[in-house]
């Protein structure tokens, strides 16, 4: 037999190609917020699951004036290529933008990238070998799992509290690995309105959380979507600002303006910032030129910090919302109090699954996000992600309300049957 069919005697039925896929195209997993999406497009399904921004306050007709006005006098720049690393006038902006988050970076050490997730895609390409250790917060955000999974690292979790990262729990997983002979290379952080914990990494802590990897020689990963919008203050100062050699930042415009555009970034030490710009250029070639000199013009010609409040208090409105119904429906839960972004974090009471309960609640016409989604051990089992960002505060409401029903279901089956092993039974 030659080798041709020996490969092709392997295949399965339903893909010709299985026997030839790469080790990272093995290791390609749908994630469980994306494979919710069929469900929760029904008008009739109030989602709490996905993190999708409300933009229903932009200026959207002031925003059709500036996209005719972009073609029509720079439209030859702006439907060309660009540089790998992206527009220098945009890059400068950004600069300006993470001022609020205590340090300017050099508009060189910017990398434009489609959306922050790529930019995470590229760090974790340059840094991680199949079998390399990253530490990530525990929960930790599911499309950064998703990638590390992808590259086959080995994802080991530090615990979280209300106020972020523990650091001496960080210092603590650190030195076993070290002692182990497998050294971390990353430390992966989402500080600011975590996604999914919302909680937020204290200011006294950031600082030793800093110290703590550097005297282990691991690269911080901080990933800030969410840092502008808190509900009463400007972000504290990020990990970056403290060590700008020692972390590289990742941003975006998706939640503070619109994520359409599909515009990100990376601010990095020049030489990782290097290796940025060729992964950028392999991939791409250039990041959408059409997209970058739009955003531009949006900061340049609006005032876009006034809209970045009004996405505050919004924003505000419906946590307050959703707080307020699960107090209401669910006060034999816990949850975090979030003073920013989309996000709370739910336990629920022994003996739930939350992630067997979903299939009940889409029955119930509400959806969540199960918090398995969140780990890569398998934890998460007693845990939800709810996300208020998207449904109006009514809404909210009477998913908590239907969320409520199902649980207070899943608790009388456990006073019958004993336990999960004897409803399963």
């Amino acid at each position: 037999m030659t080798a041709k069919k020996a490969r092709s005697s392997k295949a399965s039925n339903l893909d010709q190609w299985d026997d030839i896929y790469s080790e990272k195209a093995r290791n390609l997993r749908q994630s469980e917020i994306r494979a919710l999406f069929s469900v929760v497009s029904r008008p009739e399904v109030v989602s709490l699951a996905g993190g999708m921004p409300n933009i229903k306050d932009l200026p959207l007709d002031r925003l059709a004036e500036s996209a005719k006005q972009l073609i029509a006098r720079h439209g030859a720049q702006a439907m060309q290529y660009g540089g790998g690393q992206g527009y220098l006038e945009l890059r400068e902006q950004i600069s300006q933008v993470m001022t609020y988050d205590g340090y300017a970076p050099n508009p060189d050490n910017i990398v434009i990238t489609t959306g922050s997730q790529q930019a995470l895609d590229y760090v974790t390409q340059i840094f991680i070998d199949p079998g390399d250790v990253i530490v990530a917060e525990s929960p930790s955000y599911v499309g950064a799992l998703g990638v590390f999974e992808a590259y086959r690292a080995d994802v080991r979790h530090v615990p979280l509290d209300d106020d972020g990262v523990i650091p001496e729990a960080l210092d603590e997983i650190l030195t076993q690995l070290e002692k182990a002979g497998t050294p971390a290379k990353m430390f992966y952080t989402v500080p600011n309105y975590h996604n999914p914990a919302g909680v937020t990494l204290s200011a006294e802590r950031r600082p030793r959380v800093v110290e703590i990897c550097r005297k282990h020689h691991v690269l911080i990963l901080e990933d800030n979507p969410y840092g502008l919008l808190g509900f009463h203050s400007d972000p504290i100062p990020s990990l970056h600002s403290y060590d700008p050699d020692s972390v590289v930042y990742l941003g975006s415009f998706s939640k503070m303006f619109a994520p359409g555009f599909r515009i990100g970034w990376a601010a990095a030490p020049p030489a990782i910032r290097q290796k940025l710009v060729l992964a950028s250029e392999s991939a791409v070639l250039s990041p959408s030129m059409v997209g970058q000199m739009a955003i531009s013009g949006y900061l340049r010609d609006y005032d876009w910090y006034s809209q970045v409040k009004v996405f505050r208090a919004m924003y505000e409105e419906r946590c307050n919302a959703m707080l307020s119904a699960l107090e209401e429906f669910l006060p034999y839960c816990t949850w975090t109090k979030p003073q920013g972004g989309f996000y709370t974090w739910l336990t629920v009471p022994e003996g739930i699954d939350t992630k067997d309960m979903l299939p009940r609640a889409v029955t119930e016409l509400v959806a969540y996000t199960p918090g398995t989604a969140f780990f890569a051990d398998g934890s998460g089992h007693r845990n939800i992600r709810l996300s208020y960002c998207y449904p109006e505060p009514e809404e909210i409401r009477e998913g908590v309300r239907r969320l409520s029903v199902v649980m207070d279901h899943e608790l009388e089956l456990l006073k019958l049957f004993g336990g999960p092993k004897a409803k399963e039974d």
